[in-house]
């Protein structure tokens, strides 16, 4: 199954009742293996979880700790960019060639890096001997 299939698939399971704004993301880790995560919304607002961030955690919990591609699908007019909690999740998994697909329902389309989409970004690198 293609990323962009396995994104419009995990979409279709986002649990978005407040919003109706569903949005499915698939990272490819560096074995090859596509995670998938969809956003859930929670009534207290801040407590829900983003789409790519669900597909982090399934890298994880599968025991792989870096992703080489990433793709994000949403209902919108324009492609959408991952929020920058999400950007940031995706640069300490990823390096900053990563590429990260956005598409839209109606098949547009935007293709950036991490380090475009979070330019400086904070890194486990900055950490060492802290």
């Amino acid at each position: 199954m293609s990323m962009l299939k396995a994104a419009e698939a995990v979409r279709e399971k986002a649990y978005a009742p407040y919003s109706g704004f569903k949005v499915g993301a698939v990272v490819r880790a560096k074995s090859g293996a596509i995670y998938s995560g969809c956003n859930v919304e929670n009534v207290a607002y801040p407590q829900g979880t983003c789409a790519e961030a669900g597909a982090i955690a399934a890298m994880v919990a599968a025991g792989e700790t870096e992703l080489c591609e990433v793709t994000v699908i949403a209902d919108s007019p324009m492609p959408i960019a991952p929020c920058g909690g999400c950007r940031q999740k995706l640069a300490e998994f990823g390096n900053g060639d990563v590429v990260v697909n956005m598409f839209t329902t109606s098949g547009e389309t935007t293709r950036m890096t991490i380090a475009q989409l979070l330019p400086g970004a904070f890194s486990p690198q900055h950490m060492k001997g802290v």
